[in-house]
């Protein structure tokens, strides 16, 4: 959060404002349609002689309204929500944050892709510059430990590109855009502190199917090994797993709202866990589905250079086999495949990481009412915002 008027820090001494909005069920109201009595006199502003409505009808009726339908002023029913940028500022439905994230890469393609593209040519060269140095002399464990020796930098920079796509898409829901440097100058005073808030997720994921299967392992040191026990054991270090997808999910909010509200590590952990409170399974719903997803995009438009690769290192491969030597890809193939992998990860990136950014402004909407603060920050005046010309500062309308 910054210190612009309407983004109060979640922390902060402002009132709560879930009673801006009405209740769910409670009865739909539009201002100014009520039903005129026998002998109303005309409607403020019509001429004399103007006909009037019928009877229980408001005036204007039929008449086109500002909201795209007929009824006067209002229209038929609740106008409808605001959208100055890729999403409507209103609780969000799993289609609208797919297409907000779809359209945060399509609007802002220019710094989302140019963005998601350096970052992926950094950990693909890595990862084929340490394919390269091994050039398969550690036999079929090559590929285990190549992904090893390019994990930290793939890493890091997996950490650079959430930073900067979270503040994008933060500017793509109020309507505005970002320049990379933009993106940079509001991320780098947090990029610390997110890279120390991702090695502490990862560390308690990794820790706590560590110690699920620690009793497996210690069984299978000790050197005597029971079937019975061992199957009993492996079944305890499985069930580890879902405790530690369903601890990592409480905190897969606390990157935005680290990034966005200026928090501290141990804060946005706990923020996270209130907002996901009582939404676990949906948020663990679109964020597989949208993983699906992208790993499904990523498929289609690795898979042709891959084949491309097979066919260019097809030799290599045949020597290899007629040697009886294995571990060692061609040089084309793995060049051609680093490619692939450019491209996809350019594609898929973005579109993940805006899911990220735009779950955790549903969820602050649906419990803190934060839609009528961004259309604040927006600059809609119908919500006290100052318009566009009334801002100041670089970033005015930042989260």
């Amino acid at each position: 959060m910054t210190d612009t008027p309407g983004w109060a820090s979640p922390s902060s001494s402002e009132p709560p404002r879930d009673a801006a909005r009405p209740a769910a069920d409670a009865p739909a109201t539009v201002p100014g349609q009520s039903v005129p009595s026998h002998d109303a006199p005309p409607a403020w502003g019509t001429a004399p002689g103007t006909p009037q409505p019928p009877y229980g009808q408001p005036a204007g009726y039929g008449q086109p309204g500002p909201y795209g339908g007929p009824g006067g002023q209002y229209g038929w029913g609740v106008p409808q929500s605001p959208k100055p940028g890729v999403i409507p500022l209103r609780p969000l439905g799993l289609g609208e944050i797919l297409d907000g994230a779809v359209s945060t890469v399509r609007k802002h393609w220019r710094v989302t892709l140019g963005l998601s593209f350096g970052v992926a040519v950094v950990q693909q060269g890595a990862s084929l510059g340490a394919q390269l140095a091994v050039q398969g002399d550690t036999g079929e464990l090559t590929p285990i430990l190549t992904s090893l020796a390019s994990l930290p930098v793939s890493w890091l920079l997996g950490v650079v590109a959430s930073a900067l796509l979270t503040m994008v898409v933060s500017r793509a829901i109020l309507g505005q855009s970002a320049t990379i440097r933009d993106a940079w100058r509001d991320a780098r005073p947090r990029l610390l502190q997110l890279t120390g808030l991702t090695l502490l997720t990862g560390l308690i994921g990794i820790g706590i199917v560590l110690i699920g299967f620690a009793p497996l392992i210690g069984y299978a040191l000790a050197g005597s090994v029971e079937p019975a026990i061992a199957f009993l054991l492996g079944v305890v270090g499985l069930l580890s797993i879902p405790v530690a997808a369903w601890l990592l999910m409480q905190f897969s909010l606390a990157a935005p709202a680290l990034m966005l509200e200026k928090q501290g590590v141990v804060t946005a952990l706990s923020r996270s866990r209130r907002l996901v409170r009582g939404a676990w399974w949906r948020i663990f719903g679109i964020n597989v589905l949208s993983q699906i997803i992208a790993a499904f995009v990523a498929g289609v438009i690795s898979t042709p250079f891959m084949l491309i690769g097979v066919v260019l290192g097809f030799n290599d491969l045949a020597r290899q086999a007629d040697a009886g030597q294995s571990g060692a890809m061609p040089t084309a193939m793995l060049v051609t495949m680093a490619i692939g992998g450019v491209i996809a990860a350019t594609v898929t990136v973005p579109f993940t990481a805006s899911i990220g950014v735009l779950l955790y402004v549903d969820q602050r909407i649906r419990r803190e009412a934060l839609d009528i603060e961004l259309a604040r920050a927006a600059g809609l005046p119908e919500y006290g915002g100052t318009g566009w010309g009334g801002k100041a500062g670089p970033n005015p309308a930042g989260f």
